[in-house]
């Protein structure tokens, strides 16, 4: 393949199914030379016949547009592929196992032959897995199996990065040109203009992250999107058994864009509570259950929120540390209601077995406390008078351990600067990105010990 264009970088791009042979067209459509590769025989044939070996909108006409112009062939030689370009790009399907896990054979297969004829060519190469793979696999799999392959290491002449793509079958070619944004994740530092020269037609927003959360991100979206569906159908389901219509209620709930349909609450941390979520959410299950209506997503919230709980509670007690400072108790910030506060079980757990419990909430003052508010405190922390400390200096010094739930502002600098040891609920303080599953981030300062 004589490069059209000197400027550019010219692409494999392997596996030409529905997403590999929307991205060849596109990438071709754009100015960027070209080469498809499959083993499937009778694919490579029809694109370079200019046909479309897949059904999507658009692609034929696309395709026939590109193959004519020069700047799209196909073939089944990877060799020939490695020996004419600059960029390999993968987007072979990363199937469900019988395990349900995901098979990598594809993908190790075109990795290993990508490597193998690297090894008779010194020319820098840039490798972009297109293909969805969990977090890990890139680092831990593929890309020491492409070094060994290749005989190189990464670095300036061998880059790694993965790049998940945000089509839909039917509206791929518009997806291609209007994604919610363009992410790449590298393995390590350098420059990524390379590979965000590929996507110059494309007007939005670009991301460079690290390879991991790279991975992820393609996992939360379409997590995120089944769970938009199944939540539908299950509130559906629901108004039918409850004489009301689904699609007014869901067009309604989808018209709330200041919480609904926004960021509000998208942010992982710690368990809901409050005198709403919990109640409402406990009324629809038990209803569901009475009307042996099966609602298995609004039904796992609950217990999902418990095991969010669970989590901090374990490492808590993995800290080996026996004095607790707790820094707010309310649900919420800018509130002094405790009802449901899954802080207040927290702090419940945590005295049940013989911790020495502070807690230090500014906006809690126990004599304006009352009603339904009064009781709950009196019935889960009836000696809260004894726990509250009234400043954070105060706090600090009852505690070798501190649990973080609510915003903390510059003006505590006793919190703020404190060397204990910390676990942030809910990444109130801007500490170093320790977090783990569920984001919350648990910082031991040098030469302390959180164990």
């Amino acid at each position: 393949m004589t490069s059209s264009n000197p400027s550019k970088p010219r692409v494999a791009v392997y596996g030409v199914g529905y997403v590999g042979c929307v991205t060849a067209a596109c990438l071709a459509k754009d100015g960027f030379d070209v080469v498809g590769v499959d083993i499937d025989a009778n694919k490579v044939r029809e694109i370079n016949a200019g046909l479309s070996p897949v059904a999507e909108p658009g692609l034929a006409e696309l395709l026939s547009e590109q193959v004519k112009a020069g700047r799209l062939t196909a073939t089944t030689s990877a060799a020939e592929a490695v020996a004419q370009t600059e960029v390999s790009l993968i987007a072979v399907g990363t199937p469900s196992a019988a395990d349900g896990s995901v098979s990598l054979d594809a993908l190790r297969s075109v990795i290993e032959t990508i490597g193998q004829n690297l090894r008779l060519h010194d020319r820098p190469h840039c490798v972009v897995i297109r293909s969805t793979l969990l977090p890990g696999i890139l680092e831990e799999t593929l890309v020491p199996l492409l070094c060994e392959a290749s005989g190189r290491e990464l670095g300036p002449e061998l880059r790694v990065c993965n790049n998940p793509e945000f089509l839909r079958e039917s509206t791929a070619i518009a997806d291609y040109y209007n994604p919610p944004y363009v992410v790449f994740g590298v393995t390590d530092d350098w420059d990524a203009n390379l590979v965000l020269s590929l996507y110059h037609n494309v007007e939005t927003r670009s991301f460079v992250v690290d390879s991991r959360s790279a991975a992820m991100i393609k996992y939360a979206c379409n997590a995120f999107h089944a769970v938009k569906v199944a939540f539908a159908n299950e509130i559906g389901s629901l108004a039918r058994c409850l004489g009301a219509d689904g699609h007014d209620v869901m067009s309604l709930v989808c018209e709330d864009d200041k919480l609904n349909i926004s960021k509000a609450y998208m942010k992982p941390g710690f368990a809901f509570g409050g005198s709403c979520l919990p109640k409402d959410v406990r009324a629809l299950t038990r209803f569901a259950e009475l009307e042996a209506l099966r609602i298995p997503v609004l039904g796992s919230l609950l217990p999902s929120n418990e095991a969010h709980l669970r989590r901090a509670i374990s490492r808590i007690e993995a800290s080996g540390c026996r004095r607790i400072g707790m820094v707010g108790l309310s649900f919420k910030a800018g509130t002094d209601d405790l009802r449901e506060s899954p802080f207040v079980t927290l702090a419940e757990y945590l005295l049940g077995k013989g911790f020495q419990l502070s807690i230090y909430d500014p906006g809690i003052t126990l004599a304006r406390l009352h009603g339904q508010n009064l009781a709950y405190v009196d019935r889960h922390l009836p000696h809260l008078a004894n726990l509250l400390c009234d400043s954070p200096d105060a706090l600090v010094d009852a505690s070798d351990y501190l649990v973080i739930s609510t915003k903390i502002g510059d003006d505590q600098p006793a919190i703020t600067d404190s060397e204990l040891p910390r676990l942030d609920l809910r990444r109130a303080l801007a500490l170093p990105d320790l977090a783990t599953d569920d984001s919350a981030q648990e910082t031991v300062p040098a030469g302390k010990s959180g164990s």
